[in-house]
C-alpha cells in the first residue's frame, strides 16, 4: 500500500474521495489558492438572488419561514443562522437533529441559539432504534456515528418539504474544503450532500434489520427525500460556505464564541486535537475519530492543521508537531462513555475496532497500535 501526502498541506490521499493533481497538491489547498482570483462579490450577489427568491416564494406560499437551517449549536451553524437573519434578511426555521446521548454543552449551545432570537425544532430520533443502529454500524462499519449522519442531514430536507420551505441553507462543501470532490460536486449546489461517502455508502434500506426489530417504518427519520421530490415542490439547497469569502472554521469559532458559544473544556489530548470548537454535542464524535485515524492514517487534528496551512496560521514543517501530538488521541473516558452506550465492554470493543485497523499503515506493539508512517513523508508498505 502506497500513502501519499498533499505537498501542500498534510492531507493524505488516503481520505476517501480525494483528489490530488500531477503536481501532488490536494483539491482543497487548490481551491483555497483559487479563492484570491474568486469574484466574490458575483458569489455575493448570487446568494441575495437566492434569498430575495426565497422571500417572495415563501410570501407567496404563505409561509412565514423562507429559509431553513439544519443547526448544531456549534460555530458553523451560529455562523449559518446569524448570517441568513442579519445579512440576508430571511426569516430562518433552524432544525436541530439532536444526538443521542447529547452534552450538557451541546444543549447550552442550543439555547443560546435560540437565545440569539431564532425559532428552532428540535427533533431526537427514536433513542432505542438509534442506539441498535449505531450498534450495527459500529459492528459491521467500525463507525459509531454512521447511521446517526443520515438523520442529522436528512432532517432539514425533510422538514423542509413537510413545511414548504423554498431555501435550505447548509454550511460547507466537503469537497472544496477537504478535497473529496471525486464523488461530490465541488459546487453551491447542497443536493450533492447525496453523494457524500458516509450518504453515499450504504442505503438506509441497509439498516433494517428485523431480528434486531428495525424495520422500514423506524427509518423515516433516516431518509433524505429525493431531489426530484424537491425540486418539484420548488425547494433549492445551497452551501453557504461556497458564496462567503469570510468563511473558515476559525472565522466561524471566533464569530460565534462572540455570540455566546461555549467550547469545551477537556485536556486536548483526551480530544484528538488541538480547538475546543467541534464536536460540542456528542461525545461519540471523539472515539470514532480515532477509530477513522486507525482505518486512514489521519484523524481530525489533521483536518485542522489542513485549515491552519491553507489559511496561512502554520506552515507545513510546523504542522507536522500538531498532528504527531494530537492526531488519534482519546481519552479514556470516551471510550467507556462509547462502551457504556454500545452495552459493551471495552475488550469487545477493542475486539472490533482491530478489525479495522489498516494494518498496512498500523502495527501493534506492546499491545497499542502505532504508525509505521511518518507523517508528512509518503509512505509505501
Amino acid at each position: 500500500m502506497k500513502m501519499r501526502y498533499c505537498k501542500r498541506c498534510l492531507q493524505p490521499d488516503t481520505r476517501p474521495g480525494i483528489i490530488f493533481d500531477d503536481e501532488q497538491v490536494c483539491f482543497a489547498c487548490r481551491y483555497e489558492e483559487s479563492k484570491a482570483t474568486i469574484d466574490w462579490a458575483q458569489r455575493e450577489a448570487e446568494l441575495k438572488g437566492f434569498a430575495e427568491d426565497a422571500k417572495a416564494e415563501a410570501k407567496k406560499r404563505g409561509n412565514t419561514y423562507d429559509c431553513i437551517i439544519g443547526v448544531s449549536g456549534g460555530k458553523d451553524s451560529t455562523f449559518q443562522a446569524v448570517y441568513a437573519k442579519e445579512k440576508l434578511g430571511l426569516n430562518p426555521l433552524l432544525i436541530n437533529c439532536m444526538p443521542d446521548e447529547i452534552t450538557e454543552i451541546g444543549r447550552k449551545n442550543i439555547e443560546n441559539l435560540n437565545n440569539l432570537g431564532f425559532d428552532i425544532i428540535s427533533i431526537r430520533p427514536n433513542p432505542i432504534v438509534a442506539k441498535k443502529l449505531a450498534r450495527k454500524s459500529f459492528f459491521e462499519r467500525g463507525n459509531i456515528i454512521a447511521a446517526s449522519e443520515y438523520c442529522l442531514w436528512a432532517s432539514s430536507y425533510i422538514m423542509a418539504v413537510k413545511f414548504n420551505i423554498p431555501l435550505i441553507i447548509q454550511g460547507e462543501n466537503a469537497a472544496l474544503t477537504l478535497g473529496a470532490a471525486k464523488n461530490q460536486e465541488a459546487t453551491g449546489n447542497a443536493f450533492s450532500v447525496m453523494q457524500l461517502e458516509t450518504i453515499r455508502g450504504a442505503s438506509v434500506d441497509s439498516f433494517v434489520d428485523l431480528s434486531n426489530n428495525i424495520t422500514e417504518k423506524d427509518l423515516f427519520l433516516y431518509k433524505i427525500p429525493t431531489v426530484e421530490e424537491m425540486e418539484a415542490k420548488g425547494i433549492k439547497a445551497i452551501f453557504l460556505q461556497y458564496y462567503t469569502k469570510e468563511w473558515s472554521q476559525v472565522h466561524n469559532a471566533d464569530f460565534a464564541v462572540a455570540r455566546g458559544l461555549t467550547g469545551r473544556s477537556d485536556n486536548l489530548y483526551d480530544l484528538g486535537r488541538y480547538r475546543r470548537y467541534t464536536a460540542l454535542d456528542c461525545d461519540l464524535q471523539i472515539p470514532n475519530q480515532m477509530i477513522k485515524y486507525l482505518k486512514f492514517g489521519f484523524g481530525y487534528a489533521t483536518d485542522e492543521i489542513c485549515y491552519d496551512i491553507r489559511e496561512g496560521r502554520f506552515d507545513r514543517e510546523n504542522g507536522k508537531w500538531y498532528v504527531n501530538e494530537y492526531d488519534g488521541k482519546c481519552g479514556q473516558q470516551y471510550i467507556d462513555k462509547a462502551c457504556k452506550y454500545l452495552g459493551i465492554t471495552n475488550e469487545e470493543f477493542w475486539e472490533v475496532v482491530d478489525r479495522y485497523v489498516n494494518t498496512d499503515l498500523f502495527e501493534k506493539k506492546d499491545g497499542k497500535w502505532v504508525p509505521k508512517f511518518t507523517v508528512g513523508e509518503d509512505y509505501e508498505s
